[in-house]
């Protein structure tokens, strides 16, 4: 019941993310009816189709080819979405901001355009006249049709004026009525406004962009920098991890390792997931990476594969070629558990690594103990400490092969000085390292717990997006030192 209401959690939230998703990108952005919305409409359903049949079909027993067919695009669209929706939370950030500095930009424009309106008219028989400021030019006395204008220049001597004739008075009210109409003004008729309006004028003639365009503009800035910069990293992080993890080097002292051991070189690797999307050349190049760095003995503290020996058995196989001089080891770690663990721990052993179920052995100058994956608790074969530990010579140094590095209290308590573990790829992908912090005492890198050093690797391969930001995948070679030398 549970795991059925944490489906529908997760099925929720990722619909809404994808509705967000489509509203900013292609809702915001394109035309109703346009090819470029029914395209980006269908990708919207597409894709996250794509994604959930990438993480169940492994899970449903589906054809090896249909699960490498499915698992490219299904998982890199989820480190798609993860980015690209980052990018867009950013975005909302700079979009009112936006927005604004193009509305001052635009009043700026108004207001300039506003301010050179104004022109002069040359007035039509001395009638009209315009202002500069565009206001309303005042009208002069309009003359009746057929009447001359007196004179303004010269008033006539009315001694020596004609007498004027007695109007004709109109016979019929007909006459009456069109003697009205004939009143007009003998000038053209102005033809601009009463009352300009600034706001109006500015709108029509500023150079800026009207308030539907001005949003649309900002959506398709704000989402393409959100596109650009979304799927830059991934495709950053899809390199990191296609060109094979790195070497780092880190030394660790013990203060009960003898003289004799001191510069002990164990290369620890974690997490190759050999699976559909990184297969035999990942293996390959893995161990080729180990080997350049001449070890004395190899550490894989698991979480080899994603798949079945069935499937997966070949791409295991460059694991042969591993070599050290004290050999190399293995313990399982949790997606062993769900590929068959016991199919696997007897095909490493067929590929030349040792096996530590809950087992230790002796080797110079300390002991190499290995305890099963937490995992493997639902099937009767979970961590034994009592069984690797508890019967040894704790005047000797001790180091623990452990996938998961929450068992260190465990560790503490049976007196290791040191454990190995993988299991929290660094995070893997920003800010997954915050998320990791919490249901792990440490991410990455070395840390001291009572007597007991924690060092925990990011891990050599990636699980689920073949992509990496900010946690690049690694392969430690830990040195050991003694304080006696």
């Amino acid at each position: 019941m549970i795991f059925v209401l944490v489906a529908l959690v997760v099925l929720a939230l990722l619909a809404s993310v994808h509705r967000y998703v489509w509203r900013r990108f292609v809702g915001d952005t394109t035309a109703p009816g346009s090819t470029l919305r029914k395209v980006g409409t269908v990708a919207a359903f597409v894709l996250p189709l794509l994604s959930l049949g990438a993480m169940t079909s492994g899970r449903i027993g589906a054809p090896f080819w249909l699960q490498q067919v499915l698992a490219w695009p299904g998982f890199l669209w989820l480190a798609c979405l993860m980015y690209l929706t980052l990018a867009l939370l950013v975005g909302e950030v700079v979009r009112p901001l936006l927005t604004r500095v193009l509305a001052r930009r635009d009043a700026a424009a108004a207001a300039r355009a506003t301010a050179g309106i104004g022109t002069s008219a040359t007035a039509v028989d001395g009638t009209l006249a315009a202002t500069a400021s565009g206001t309303r030019p005042r009208r002069e006395e309009l003359v009746p049709a057929g009447r001359s204008c007196p004179s303004t220049s010269t008033d006539p001597d009315p001694a020596t004026a004609p007498a004027a004739e007695p109007e004709a008075k109109p016979e019929t009210e007909a006459e009456a009525v069109r003697d009205t109409e004939q009143v007009a003004p003998a000038a053209p008729v102005e033809t601009e406004p009463a009352e300009a309006d600034p706001a109006a004028t500015a709108t029509a003639t500023a150079p800026g962009l009207a308030l539907p365009s001005r949003r649309l503009f900002v959506s398709r800035v704000v989402g393409g920098a959100a596109a650009a910069a979304g799927l830059a990293t991934v495709g950053y992080g899809t390199a990191n991890v296609l060109r094979g993890p790195s070497v780092k080097r880190v030394t660790v002292p013990l203060a009960k390792l003898p003289r004799a051991a001191h510069g002990f070189r164990i290369a620890v690797v974690s997490d190759i997931h050999i699976g559909p999307i990184l297969g035999r050349a990942h293996t390959r190049r893995i161990v080729d990476t180990i080997n350049s760095t001449s070890p004395d003995l190899v550490a894989v503290v698991g979480d080899l594969v994603d798949g079945s020996v069935a499937d997966l058995g070949s791409a295991a196989e460059p694991l042969a070629g591993l070599r050290a001089r004290h050999g190399s080891f293995f313990v399982t770690g949790n997606h062993e558990y769900f590929s068959g663990a016991e199919q696997w721990v007897d095909h490493v052993r067929e590929l030349g690594l040792i096996p530590l179920e809950n087992a230790r052995v002796e080797m110079g100058g300390f002991d190499l103990a290995g305890v099963n994956d937490i995992a493997g608790e639902t099937e009767g074969q979970g961590p034994d400490f009592v069984r690797a530990l508890g019967d040894r010579d704790r005047g000797r140094a001790a180091v623990l092969l452990a996938h998961q590095p929450v068992v260190i209290h465990d560790a503490v308590e049976h007196g290791v000085d040191l454990q190995l573990s993988g299991h929290t790829h660094g995070g893997q992908l920003w800010p997954g390292n915050y998320l990791a912090e919490l249901a792990n005492p440490t991410v990455a890198g070395l840390e001291q717990y009572g007597d007991t050093q924690l060092f925990v690797s990011r891990g050599a391969g990636a699980w689920g997006p073949p992509v990496r930001v900010g946690a690049p995948a690694d392969i430690t070679v830990v040195e050991l030192a003694s304080r006696q030398a």
